[in-house]
């Protein structure tokens, strides 16, 4: 039998609760109260003692003479524990201007029936937890509440968690102090040193540049000696990677003091030489270079011993990132991923997420504005995205630019949204040194602990405007009269020190002189003809073009069969076994074209992997495949059990993992992105559920995939597969936007592909695997959906095994000099048109018509082509025939390009849909149409006007 020792806090208010009820109607309760609350002995009586502290009533005493204490206080205390603990946060000090904090009824006596007397009659245990432990009444706990979490600066906002492990723990880290200076001293004046070092790189900056941008940190401060912190606990606990992603405010502090940037560089920055020959050097190498507050940087950090360096054995990167706010994030997630796996056997990935660790600072207008927070959010626990746990910082200035948080959220905190992750927050005032710390070092041991995410909302303010050019009293007049006064943390912690005795005044003045030497000192050293040097190596000339991606083709055959298997007992869905049945034999004869695009892919990955190249496959539905077409993951029919043949290979010497992806494309594509440029010897690919869908990502696109090496000297090799093709199916199931990434392309950033054939696609595959280390570029794959099975797209065992990429596929039936002197007209088509042209009535008919597939977009295959015209002696006209619109599709990239190949001498026109808004018909019907009128224009000889 459970003793009234036993039940503490709001379980001792409920149990008593319970009990009253008992006591006036035993009918009142279930059988099982009735049944415990029999035997039960409740707790005796309370009387006061001459102390003033209650005590319970002794054995020997007659319950029937001693006071009793009404039920309903005993609730009422612990539920004011409970609210106090729940929203004690809503009275906390957390603003550094002094804004009222809300506040909430719950927090006061009088909301729970309670007076100051009726604690001071109860016992400290029915508070509960720590604090319920080192107090003796209950006055004092509650009082020793809210000196924790009412009276500080420090917000613990953990009410939405649900988890009663992840509860107890907070609650115990929290009312223990186990992270404050008393149990973990905290270096008085080396934190002066540091924030000393952040106040004086601004005010230089201020000083020497004061019209040149730099989103200055001021107001937040004390947010470098928080990394700082967070950084010393990832050495301590083994991390190898630290991966930040952060916006522009602070940026510069943060790559100067954590990343340890030399002054030196930013101060290069500062003064922007310019150099008309490296210009033009480093844009011939197709480098431009982007603004510094969005540069990338790392350094190795050594685990220092008794002031002794040792090696390195942590390296801390902050990523390159646009102006497009929280777009960095998933990079910086898929980076963390890729940094803790291990892919050097066959089978899935091993992942360890303790060997990375990510963290995210966040903007506090951009945390709610930006809806790619949220899809990255959404990671944390998915088994092909989840890192182990990542370390959020919102920087709150608590104003977005000029506009006020009542208009950029709907939420009292910025940090909200995090709520419906389950991910513990905690609001910390951002001119608390002390308190910062301690919230830094709760984060990372939670994040340790349980590898889960963690919200730190630091609430701060912003020095100047949204840029140092800014005049924020325009728009925040009383914020900034405030401001104005407020003295910095830097000169609030050197006064606290100065009041202690801890450092004279002198000392504190010294080290700002200091700091201020050391950067004038930087500056000087920049010699008058200093240029910035990213250090830039182009790939060898014609990379490309030398790779051989033949096979022999018996070893085709023996992965084929192997992928074939199942394990004994597996029970395979029937209509698929029927499938696999069918494709058995596709590769017993080596001429005939029976392998399909599936099948073709398959083996692929398969010598792939063969070779030790890992590969990642992720995006919607990809395991089976949108189209039903992949089947790399098998299901059991039975059981639901999953099989992926590709992590059986004998072969197989590198690891492959395979992903259903939440359903998103921006923060789904950035991931890989960060996974590929983290770990680029990998093979990363996406596939889209319809190509239409990529404009969602288009940020991505724009700022990273495309432009990657061109800002920041990465250099990607993620692959986008995109199913494209127009078949009635409607304006949203029918373009991957192909004419936008030709638009895109430019200094050889990307390769853009639009395969016909289940061989043209097996060489594109394996040639982009040989190019990860030579020749890096991202490739866009325009890939089919109802070619996927059509018999004019599958390939044979010899074109796979022998064969090798084709940018441009001549006319099959054009055989000999005779048959080419007859073409007067060379067709050029990409993708799937070119099945509908050759399955007209008057293809083989159209002697005089020749079509030739451009397989190869970008780099335009000018190469290949400029011979392919000069092979059709008697050409009178060359047709561009695409089934996009005019202002689609690849015709305004190949024009141009097609001009310049044949120096205008052959006439040039255009056959395809007219100039639209809208990428394709609703009617599947009036498609029809339109498709037909396509293929007979391009037969036809009748005048048409030219282009």
């Amino acid at each position: 039998m459970l003793s009234w020792k036993d039940f503490h806090g709001p379980n001792a208010g409920y149990i008593l609760d319970l009990y009253e009820r008992y006591q006036r109607d035993p009918a009142q309760v279930s059988e099982e109260a009735r049944h415990f609350f029999h035997d039960w002995t409740p707790p005796p009586p309370l009387l006061p003692t001459t102390n003033g502290h209650a005590a319970a009533v002794a054995p020997s005493q007659s319950a029937t003479t001693a006071p009793t204490v009404d039920p309903q206080i005993i609730v009422g205390v612990a539920n004011l524990a409970q609210s106090i603990r729940e929203y004690g946060h809503l009275d906390a000090q957390l603003d550094p201007l002094g804004g009222k904090p809300p506040g909430d009824p719950s927090l006061s006596l009088d909301y729970h029936g309670l007076t100051e007397q009726d604690l001071q009659q109860l016992p400290a245990t029915l508070v509960g937890g720590p604090v319920g432990q080192r107090t003796a009444t209950a006055a004092e706990a509650i009082a020793e509440l809210r000196r924790i979490y009412s009276d500080s600066c420090t917000g613990f906002d953990f009410d939405h968690l649900r988890i009663p492990e992840v509860r107890t723990w907070l609650r115990e880290a929290v009312e223990t102090d186990r992270f404050g200076p008393e149990q973990d001293p905290i270096d008085a004046v080396q934190l002066l040193e540091r924030l000393t070092a952040v106040e004086g790189f601004e005010h230089f900056l201020q000083s020497n540049y004061p019209g040149k941008t730099r989103f200055s940190i001021e107001g937040l401060d004390m947010m470098v000696p928080m990394l700082d912190e967070v950084i010393a606990y990832a050495v301590d606990a083994g991390i190898s990677e630290v991966l930040i992603g952060m916006a522009h405010r602070g940026r510069l502090n943060v790559l100067a003091h954590i990343l340890e940037k030399p002054y030196h560089d930013i101060l290069l920055e500062f003064k922007d030489p310019v150099s008309s020959a490296n210009q033009t050097r480093l844009s011939q190498l197709g480098w431009t270079g982007d603004v510094k507050y969005h540069a990338g940087a790392h350094r190795h950090v050594g685990k220092s011993q008794e002031g002794k360096s040792q090696e390195a054995n942590l390296t801390v990167r902050m990523a390159p990132n646009p102006s497009h706010l929280e777009h960095v994030n998933p990079v910086v997630e898929g980076m963390a991923r890729a940094a803790g796996s291990f892919v050097d056997e066959p089978g899935p990935p091993r992942q360890d997420q303790f060997l990375s660790l990510p963290i995210q600072i966040h903007g506090d207008a951009a945390f709610n504005g930006q809806g790619i927070v949220a899809e990255t959010l959404n990671f944390t626990r998915l088994k092909g995205y989840s890192t182990g746990g990542t370390i959020h910082i919102i920087a709150n200035n608590q104003v977005g630019f000029t506009t006020n948080p009542s208009h950029t959220r709907s939420t009292l905190y910025a940090s909200d949204l995090a709520k419906g992750f389950k991910i513990p927050i905690i609001h910390v005032n951002a001119d608390d040194p002390i308190a910062c710390i301690r919230v830094a070092r709760i984060a990372m041991a939670y994040r340790n602990h349980f590898k889960r995410d963690f919200v730190i909302d630091l609430i701060g303010y912003r020095r100047y405007g949204h840029n140092e050019g800014d005049e924020p009293a325009f728009t925040q007049p009383k914020m900034y009269a405030i401001v104005d006064k407020l003295p910095t943390v830097r000169q609030q912690w050197a006064d606290r020190l100065i009041d202690a005795g801890t450092v004279e005044k002198a000392k504190a003045d010294e080290l700002a002189v200091a700091q201020r030497t050391k950067l004038q000192e930087a500056l000087n050293n920049i010699d008058d003809d200093e240029q910035v040097e990213p250090g830039i190596e182009p790939p060898p000339p014609g990379a490309a073009r030398k790779v051989d991606t033949s096979i022999d083709a018996q070893t085709l055959r023996h992965y084929h069969q192997e992928l074939l298997q199942v394990p004994d007992g597996f029970t395979v869905h029937s209509r698929l076994e029927r499938i696999r049945r069918r494709v058995a034999d596709a590769l017993k004869e080596a001429d005939e074209r029976t392998i399909d695009w599936g099948t073709a892919e398959q083996l692929a990955l398969a010598s792939i992997l063969a070779a030790g190249t890992a590969i990642r496959l992720t995006g919607e539905d990809v395991e089976r495949g949108t189209f039903s077409h992949r089947h790399a993951v098998l299901h059991d029919a039975e059981t639901g059990d999953p099989y992926t043949p590709l992590h059986h290979l004998t072969d197989g010497k590198a690891a492959f993992e395979i992903h259903n992806s939440p359903l998103s494309e921006a923060a789904t594509i950035g991931f890989e992105y960060g996974y590929n440029i983290e770990r680029p010897e990998r093979l990363v690919i996406w596939e889209a559920q319809y190509g239409d869908f990529i404009n969602t990502a288009q940020a991505i696109i724009d700022e990273f995939v495309v432009s990657g090496f061109a800002k920041w000297d990465q250099t990607p090799s993620l692959v986008l597969l995109l199913p494209h093709a127009y078949e009635g199916q409607g304006p949203d199931h029918s373009s991957g936007r192909l004419e936008r990434f030709l638009q895109l392309a430019a200094e050889i950033n990307i390769r853009v592909a639009y395969p016909t054939t289940a061989a043209q696609y097996f060489h594109l595959l394996r040639r982009q695997a040989k190019l990860l280390v030579t020749d890096p570029l991202p490739l866009i794959v325009m890939t089919p959906k109802s070619l996927l099975r059509h018999s004019l797209a599958a390939s044979s065992l010899t074109e796979l095994a022998t064969g090798k990429w084709q940018p441009v596929i001549d006319d099959p039936r054009m055989t000999d000099e005779a048959q080419r002197d007859k073409v007067k007209r060379l067709i050029l088509c990409s993708g799937k048109i070119y099945v509908d042209l050759v399955t007209s009535d008057h293809y083989e008919q159209a002697t005089d018509i020749a079509i030739a597939r451009v397989e190869q977009l970008y780099p335009f295959p000018a190469y290949e082509l400029e011979p392919l015209f000069e092979s059709y002696t008697k050409l009178e006209e060359i047709v561009w025939v695409q089934e996009e619109p005019r202002n689609m599709g690849a015709w305004a990239a190949a024009k141009p390009q097609l001009e310049y190949i044949t120096e205008k001498k052959i006439p040039l026109r255009y056959i395809g849909r007219p100039r639209r808004a809208n990428p394709a018909e609703g009617s599947a019907a009036w498609h029809k149409l339109n498709q037909a009128e396509i293929v007979e224009r391009a037969f036809s000889w009748q005048k048409e006007e030219k282009s």
